[in-house]
Order: structure tokens, then C-alpha cells, then sequence
């Protein structure tokens, strides 16, 4: 057996408009031989990988499906295509998402052409997308020359359905307003357009479940959303490359397609309804049942196997050997009055029918019964089922069947029981309560299933430990219970197995918050044993609470870090202004960086914006909407949640701050081991003729080529003239430390000594205490120079990172295009090449006695409150507001 994709010959048009771009055919063994002159007769699939992704991972669709029609004889089999989208990294570049849109959507008529002279010739092709590959599957009817009725059914795994993970560019972010809004607004172009997004759960780190959910769509009739976790069969979480080749889930999508056939048409059927019916028989509720469109409800009864009548409320039957198949007859006369409900559970995992309603027996005996079987529910280890008796009047009596089984042993319990006595409310614990106290619930009577209803749990920043401890009989050959977390508004059930007795923890947290119209509440739903007695407790859990508050709005720490350097910029100027001396970084920022100076001002601009005056005025404006309200739109955001992001911001800027001071600081020892520095640089003009041409260099590299490498060009070289500084300070540090008389007995430890205090204002104040005046505030200037250039480079060092996934997306494409095109960083690199060609040869002496210098000393706060005002879901928007700083201090240098 060998695997082989091959090559599909585009037209020369599309191959001269995509060169970076091909499409393939899957096959392997004899099937590939077969295809090789692409006499196609199945059913199209095509596969779009995501960011990065390869389009060989289109194997595990591919080959299970290949399995599946040769178990029915290649009655029905699927062509599954592929796209090489050539691993770009559509997540963090957004300018080849239309590319990608437009490629595929010339596949797509590409492959319907290869089937054109068949006799069941397709009209549309399915589509299974990988993450961002199902973005661009979405991005189709927003085309104008697309056709809707190319595609009819469309598969998504852990595709970022909502927004963008990592807004890095505003590319990403037009592209995804303008497909959500064309689903929303021209709902009518994808009418016959049956769409399932399954998410990975909380094991994928790179696409949380929520950004998953389809906006808008869910209460579609033809758009359904489902964690791995809930699926029938898989009931797991999958990282974001697994669930491309989880078997289980991969089993649920093609045993999907082969429902979904139309034997007229041999194709996916036309019939909308029939789609979503097969999508949620294998994705949400599984009877454990073979699909059918319309069941039959009226089934016939063998009345040659043993009948026996139950008339207690609580039945058990295990059997080790079953030679002889048997019903078993529930009488509803005697139980309509005294129970509401009857369960029933079995551990025979198979496909058949097994529970029935009767409407007249006789003789203890039914013939004819409704199978009931259609409504029972795959657990891991039991299928079970719960009817309410009301909803069943006609009904005399349900009937159980246990078939004949020789060497298995199973268990079928079965309880009728009022809906009150099983039904407990559990209040959660509340937030701030931080583990310390509990909420508990003992379970007293021995039932069979208790549904434990978990009272104002409902947001996703709530995360809660559930412990559940069972106490059980003596007895021999006890089953597991299962535990279920049901959550009613979004189909991100979890599942969890365990032995009794047993003490269970489970993680109790949200990919979706409680819409506000709806009013069900979240139930752990407790399946046990008949002898067992079950404690439930729950527990604030804080460290899963920073987890959730991390998950959904980690991507933002970018955001409130850089507000916290530029808070300390300004501490940095204002304290230059003040007193002559400028502060290093670290205190800088432990001074300047306080929380209140920043979340009032957001916290009362989205209050105010709630006020229709306000709004006009802020419309008038031509203001962004806040980033704020759009995550309260996603039912995302907190009072607290910014003050979380702050604090952590401004750690991670602290910590940074200290290793960047180290690493300068052997950067700076291992340029001095390599070269003689040449002293302190004297006043000089800013501009000369070399540096204009540096700078107009850069700026033809960051037009012609691409912005961000321009920018990293320009990163590097302000990197190297702040080494030599720093080199050339510790150097006439080390001088003025140094006794005349002994120069040659202390230069050694002298310089040991100002290496490990080169940055500190005590050690440059005691140096320089022996100086003259004149070379004293030489040497101050420098100093306060060096702090000021230091602090610039860590807000760029955080530029550069953000514009990196563009200039990684240019390298890789380089082959193609020596242009990046488009090019989210090109404005912002010509500014920044100007600005830093400028300020690297600056000095704090003209910004002391510049006439703007108090305005750039006060600039970084309002700045600092833009950052988080408009940054969080838009993270290209905050290398502006620091370029907004660095030009401020550009003017004070000249003015």
C-alpha cells in the first residue's frame, strides 16, 4: 500500500494569478492508480489546511474514507482534493486571505469540471476546513462571481469563526468584518448552505472553543457548533492539530458523509433538513442507533420470546449468558400518579432497538410497539433514556428488550421517579471567595440518575473544582457512574468516567457565557450506581479563574505591557524636566505604572458611551468603537478583567526590563573585549548627510521589499548604538573611578566594580563626584541619553515582535515575490525609519530645554489610555500610538 496526492494541472491563467498556490487529489494503492487519468465518479471533497498547515493532513479523511467504501463494495465513494496553500500564516497575515479565497474558489470549479461527462455529475463540492481553511471556506459567497449552490455542506474544526486569534494587521480584521457581516446581512447567498464548526475544547491553546462559534448562526436551522468534547463517540478535547486526525472524530465526519448520500443522485443530498438531521445523529445526541430519515415508530414485537411483567418502580437485570432474548413489560396504569418520569440504562453498546412504548397489550403481551428507542442517548459506557410520562398518554405500558447474548455480561436498570426528588439546586461559590469556601449537596437516595443544577454559573470568567465523592454497598462487580457537565445554551458538554466509590474532580468552566435572553441553567447531570450515595461539592478554583481570564484575553498583554513602558517613558521625561536627572527604567516604571491612571478613563468612556449624546459626540469624532464595548458584545469582558491584564502587563514589563538590562550589559562587555571605544560622543547634528541616505535607503528596502524587515534593519542598527554607549559610558565610569596615583593596581577591579553598577544612579554619582563640573554634566547628559534610548528600544523591541509574522510570511514567500503585497507595516515602517534615524543620535540636553518637553512628558499617559482603550481586539493599532511618543520626542530635538 502507498499513498499518493497527485498533482492536478490547473489552467495556465490560474497558475500565473496563484504560482504559490496547487491543488491535489488524494489517493492511495489501487485507488490511486485508478484516478490517474482522473476518470473521477464519487463524491468531491475538498480540504482546506489552516495556518501553516500542509495539505497532505487531508490523509486521515482521505483513508478512512477509502476503508469505508470498500466495506459497502465502492457502492458510494468520495474524491477527496486538497489545496497547498503553501503553509502560510494566514493566522498572523491577513493580506493572502482574499488570495486564498479567490484560489479556491477556482478549484472548486476546476474539480466540478473533472466530473462533467459522468452520469451523476456533482453540483457543488463539500468542504472540510482546518482552522483558517475554514475562514476562507466562509470567505466564498462574499465573491461576485460565486456561485452559492457550489457548495453545500461545509465542515469546520477549530476554524476562529468570531474574530481573528491574533489581530496583528488590519488586513486580518477587514476580512473577517466583511465575511461575518455578509453572513449576517446576505443571509439569503448561503440559505442552502448546511454548516457544523466543531471546536477543540480547552486542550487547544491556540483557538479557544468560543471563537469557534458561529456568529449568529446558532439558532440558524442550518449552522450547527459542537466541542470535541460533546461529540458522541469522541467525548474528548483535542489540541489544534489533532483534531485534523482525532480517529474518533474523524469516524463521526465520514460515517456523516456516507449518511448524507442522496441514492438518487448518488451525491450529498439537496434536502437541508436531511443534512442537519445526519449532522446531529453523529456530532450532538446519538441513540445508538444506525441514521434513518424517517423511522419507523410502528415496530413489530416477537411473541415467541419469554414475557415477564415488572411492577416495582426499580428493576435491575444482570445476565452473565442470555441464550433466549426476553421482554420485559412496565405497566404505566400504576405509576402515571405517582411519578413523572421513567429512566432507563443499559450497557449493551450496540445498534439495536431495545426500549418500546405499547398503546394496548394483552395477555402481558405486545405485539406492535413505538420504538423508543430513537430517543435514548450514547454515554461512554451506557446508553440511556428518560421519557416523560405526560408526553406519553396513549402509552399502556413500556416494553425492554434484552437480546440474546452468550459470554458478555451487561446490566439493564430501569426506575420511575418524580422529576422534584432528582432535581437539586447547588449554588456556586462566589468569585473572590478564592477556594476557601464551599457549596455541598449530599445525595441520599439511591437512584439512578440525579441532575444537580448549578445555580449563577454562567460567565466565563467563573471556574470552579467539583468534587464528587461516592459511598457505596458492598458489591461485587460495580459499575462506573458518569458525570456529566451540561451546558444548554452551546453543545460543549463534558464527559467523566469513574469507578465507585470513588473520589472525581472535575473542572467546571465556560467556553460560551449565558446568553442574556436565556434563562436555563447549567446541570452536572450524575449517572450512578443503584447502591451508591453521592456528596457533591463545589469550590471557587482561582488559579483556572487567571486560567480563563488568560485564555480569553491573553492575546491583549501585548497591549498592557506596552501601556505600562510608555507610562514609564513619561515618568522617565517628567523626572528629566523636573530635576535635571532622568531615571532608569525599572523605577522608572515601579513609579510611573499605576493602575488608576489608565482603567478609570476606559471604565468611564464605556459607561458614557451608553448615553446616546455621548455616542454622536464620539461619532463626530470619527473615534474607533472601544475595544471594550465590541468584547462586551462577545459577552467577554469584566470590570476586573483590565486590572488583571494591567498588573500582569506590568510584571512581564518589570522582568523584562531587568533582562534586558543584563543582556545589555554582556552585549556591552563583549563589544568592549572586541574593540576600543572611541569615548563619549560629543553634541553633533542630528541629521548628516550618511544618515539621510541610511534612512532613505531603508525607506526604498521598506517600499520595495518589505516594511517589517525594514523596520527590524533599523531595530538593529538603534540596538548597536545604544551597545556602543553603553560601552563607551562604562568606560569613562571606570576613568573617573580610578585613583591617578595606582591607575595601573585598580583598572582590574575598577572595572569589575562598574560593570556590575554601570546602570545604577548611585555608582554614576559617586564616579563623578572627583570630576570636573564641566565633565560631570558630560557625563550626566550621556547618562540620562543612555536611559531615555534604553526604554525606546524596549517599546521597539515590542514593534518588532508584532510586525514579525509578516516579515516571517515575506521570507517564506520570497521565492515568489521579492514585494511583500499588501504590506500592513510599509506607512508604519517609513515613519519609524525617520523618527529613530533621528532620535538614535539624539541627546536629553535639547529635550530639557525644548519648548515642548513638558507636552512630551505628559503625551505617554493619554497615549498609554489610547493603547488600552483601542488595542485589545486590534493589536496593529498600537505601534501608532507609541509612534505618536517617539515623534513628539523627535520635535523636542529640533524645536
Amino acid at each position: 500500500m502507498y499513498l499518493l496526492s497527485q498533482k492536478i494541472k490547473l489552467p495556465k491563467k490560474i497558475s500565473r494569478r496563484f504560482p504559490a498556490y496547487e491543488l491535489y487529489l488524494y489517493g492511495e494503492g489501487n485507488y490511486a492508480e485508478e484516478n490517474k487519468n482522473l476518470i473521477l465518479t464519487g463524491i468531491p471533497v475538498l480540504f482546506l489546511p489552516g495556518n501553516a498547515g500542509s495539505y497532505k493532513q487531508v490523509r486521515s479523511l482521505g483513508s478512512i474514507a477509502l476503508r469505508k467504501a470498500e466495506d459497502i463494495d465502492f457502492k458510494y465513494h468520495f474524491n477527496f482534493f486538497t489545496v497547498n496553500f503553501n503553509e502560510e500564516l494566514v493566522a498572523l497575515y491577513g493580506g493572502s486571505l482574499q488570495r486564498q479565497t479567490r484560489f479556491v474558489h477556482e478549484c472548486i470549479k476546476v474539480i466540478l469540471k473533472l466530473y462533467k461527462d459522468q452520469e451523476f455529475a456533482p453540483s457543488s463540492v463539500a468542504i472540510v476546513g482546518h482552522s483558517m481553511g475554514g475562514l476562507v471556506a466562509r470567505a466564498l459567497p462574499t465573491l461576485k462571481n460565486f456561485k452559492p449552490e457550489f457548495i453545500n455542506l461545509l465542515i469546520t474544526q477549530a476554524t476562529p469563526h468570531v474574530a481573528p486569534v491574533m489581530p496583528l494587521d488590519k488586513y486580518l480584521t477587514d476580512f473577517y468584518t466583511a465575511v461575518n457581516n455578509h453572513w449576517i446581512l446576505k443571509a439569503q447567498d448561503v440559505r442552502n448552505l448546511t454548516t457544523l464548526s466543531v471546536a477543540g475544547g480547552f486542550r487547544d491553546y491556540q483557538v479557544r472553543s468560543g471563537l469557534a462559534f458561529l456568529p449568529r448562526l446558532s439558532q440558524h436551522s442550518r449552522a450547527l457548533f459542537v466541542v470535541s468534547s460533546a461529540v458522541p463517540r469522541t467525548w474528548a478535547s483535542t489540541d489544534h492539530l489533532s483534531i485534523v486526525w482525532c480517529k474518533e472524530l474523524i469516524l463521526a465526519t465520514i460515517r456523516a458523509f456516507f449518511d448524507l448520500i442522496d441514492e438518487t443522485t448518488k451525491q450529498i443530498t439537496e434536502d437541508p433538513k436531511k443534512r442537519m438531521l445526519v449532522l446531529n445523529h453523529h456530532f450532538v445526541r446519538h441513540p445508538a442507533k444506525f441514521f434513518e430519515e424517517d423511522p419507523e415508530t410502528l415496530t413489530e414485537l416477537k411473541g415467541t420470546l419469554i414475557w415477564m411483567k415488572i411492577k416495582s418502580s426499580k428493576w435491575t437485570y444482570t445476565v452473565y449468558n442470555e441464550s433466549d432474548g426476553k421482554y420485559f413489560v412496565f405497566p404505566l396504569s400504576n405509576h402515571r400518579k405517582t411519578y413523572s418520569h421513567v429512566h432507563c440504562q443499559n450497557s449493551i453498546l450496540d445498534t439495536s432497538s431495545w426500549i418500546y412504548g405499547c398503546l394496548n397489550s394483552s395477555s402481558s403481551m405486545c405485539l406492535e410497539g413505538f420504538d423508543l428507542s430513537w430517543k435514548a442517548e450514547l454515554l461512554p459506557t451506557v446508553k440511556i433514556v428518560t421519557l416523560k410520562l405526560q408526553e406519553y398518554p396513549s402509552l399502556s405500558d413500556f416494553v425492554v428488550y434484552v437480546p440474546a447474548i452468550n459470554g458478555n455480561k451487561f446490566t439493564v436498570d430501569c426506575e420511575f421517579f418524580k422529576e422534584d426528588s432528582r432535581r437539586v439546586q447547588l449554588p456556586v461559590t462566589h468569585l473572590f471567595s478564592f477556594g476557601l469556601s464551599s457549596s455541598k449537596i449530599v445525595l441520599n437516595s439511591a437512584g439512578l440518575i440525579y441532575n444537580v443544577q448549578l445555580q449563577h454559573f454562567g460567565q466565563i470568567y467563573q471556574a470552579f473544582k467539583i468534587y464528587i465523592e461516592s459511598h457505596c454497598q458492598p458489591h461485587k462487580g460495580r459499575k462506573t457512574s458518569v458525570y456529566r457537565l451540561h451546558v444548554p445554551w452551546s453543545h460543549e458538554d463534558s464527559i467523566t468516567v469513574s469507578k465507585v466509590p470513588s473520589f472525581t474532580e472535575i473542572s467546571a468552566k465556560l467556553h460560551i457565557a449565558q446568553p442574556e435572553n436565556d434563562s436555563t441553567v447549567a446541570v452536572l447531570n450524575i449517572y450512578s450506581s443503584s447502591d451508591c450515595q453521592y456528596e457533591v461539592t463545589i469550590k471557587t478554583s482561582f488559579s483556572q479563574v487567571l486560567g480563563q481570564v488568560i485564555r480569553f484575553h491573553g492575546v491583549s498583554l501585548p497591549v498592557y505591557i506596552i501601556s505600562n513602558m510608555l507610562l514609564a517613558y513619561g515618568g522617565q521625561l517628567s523626572a528629566l524636566i523636573s530635576t535635571g536627572h532622568c531615571l532608569d527604567f525599572v523605577p522608572a516604571l515601579t513609579r510611573a505604572a499605576k493602575p488608576y491612571k489608565v482603567d478609570p478613563f476606559v471604565n468611564v468612556v464605556k459607561f458614557l458611551l451608553g448615553f446616546n449624546w455621548f455616542k454622536d459626540i464620539w461619532n463626530v469624532l470619527f473615534l474607533p468603537e472601544l475595544d471594550a464595548v465590541l468584547l462586551n458584545k462577545q459577552d467577554m469582558w469584566f470590570p476586573l478583567v483590565s486590572l488583571i491584564l494591567f498588573l500582569f502587563g506590568t510584571g512581564i514589563a518589570y522582568w523584562g526590563g531587568i533582562l534586558f538590562s543584563s543582556s545589555l550589559r554582556l552585549l556591552s562587555s563583549l563589544w568592549l573585549s572586541l574593540t576600543r571605544p572611541s569615548g563619549l560622543p560629543k553634541d553633533s547634528k542630528l541629521m548628516t548627510p550618511r544618515r539621510a541616505f541610511v534612512a532613505i535607503l531603508l525607506v526604498f528596502v521598506s517600499c520595495t521589499t518589505c516594511g517589517a524587515f525594514a523596520i527590524l534593519i533599523i531595530y538593529l542598527h538603534y540596538m548597536f548604538k545604544v551597545i556602543k554607549l553603553h560601552s563607551n559610558v562604562r568606560i569613562e565610569q571606570n576613568v573617573l573611578n580610578m585613583d591617578p596615583k595606582h591607575s595601573k593596581e585598580t583598572s582590574d577591579n575598577s572595572n569589575k566594580e562598574t560593570v556590575k553598577n554601570c546602570d545604577s544612579a548611585e555608582t554614576i554619582t559617586k564616579a563623578a563626584a572627583a570630576a570636573s563640573p564641566t565633565t560631570n554634566t558630560a557625563i550626566d547628559n550621556v547618562v540620562n541619553s543612555l536611559k531615555i534610548h534604553i526604554t525606546i528600544i524596549n517599546l521597539l523591541t515590542w514593534i518588532v515582535l508584532l510586525s514579525l509574522p509578516s516579515l516571517i510570511y515575506w521570507f517564506k514567500n520570497l521565492r515568489y515575490n521579492i514585494r511583500l503585497d499588501p504590506d500592513p507595516c510599509r506607512t508604519m515602517a517609513i515613519i519609524l525609519v525617520s523618527t529613530l534615524g533621528i532620535l538614535m543620535n539624539s541627546s536629553t540636553t535639547k529635550v530639557k530645554s525644548s519648548k515642548l518637553s513638558k507636552i512630551a512628558a505628559q503625551l505617554p499617559l493619554p497615549l498609554s489610555v489610547a493603547v488600552v482603550a483601542f488595542g485589545p481586539m486590534h493589536l496593529y493599532r498600537v505601534p501608532y500610538f507609541v509612534i505618536c511618543s517617539l515623534l513628539l520626542h523627535v520635535l523636542c530635538c529640533i524645536l
